[in-house]
């Protein structure tokens, strides 16, 4: 399988750059906060931790080659500053494209935004490759996350996937 790569993005006020190994050392900083773990899990990564998560998720597809990981970092175009990233995780189901999606923005930045408005430039990318379903698993007790798929278009399910509550949006196929 043939996947699309990442490219760079842009929106009123943020620039997406496509993931590489060189964001690592900025990216400790906005995942620094630990207030983002809370419904996740976990704790801040090292700086080695990331160098490694970036080398990896930045090659474009996972090992096995049925997937392909698309990760961009969220900077304000004002200050040049990284404030998040967006992911998308693309497959093939029954010869559709699905991409599961996340955001995370840094808790300076949350409030404004900011995670609506990245998505939605990943979001209309992801139609452009043809990608007919988006998802995202989001803990029912995110609330901030609920309103950004809400404001994606994103709709909740009944489905539950390791205590995270599926939401999904059709795209419209292009004519």
């Amino acid at each position: 399988m043939t996947w699309p790569t990442a490219i760079a993005l842009e929106t009123a006020r943020f620039i997406l750059e496509p993931l590489s190994p060189d964001h690592a050392d900025e990216l400790t900083t906005v995942l620094a906060d630990e207030s983002l773990y809370a419904f996740t899990g976990g704790e801040p990564p090292s700086v080695e931790e990331l160098r490694v998560r970036c080398e990896r998720q930045s090659v474009g597809y996972s090992p096995s080659g049925d997937a392909a990981w698309l990760n961009w970092i969220v900077r304000r175009k004002d200050s040049r500053d990284a404030v998040g990233y967006v992911q998308a995780t693309m497959t093939v189901e029954t010869d559709i494209r699905v991409a599961s999606v996340a955001w995370l923005i840094s808790p300076t930045e949350q409030g404004r935004r900011a995670a609506t408005e990245a998505a939605i430039s990943v979001l209309d990318w992801l139609a452009s490759q043809q990608v007919r379903i988006v998802r995202a698993e989001i803990h029912p007790d995110h609330h901030a996350s609920e309103a950004v798929a809400r404001h994606l278009g994103l709709a909740a399910t009944l489905t539950c996937i390791d205590g995270e509550r599926v939401w999904l949006r059709e795209l419209a196929s292009e004519s």
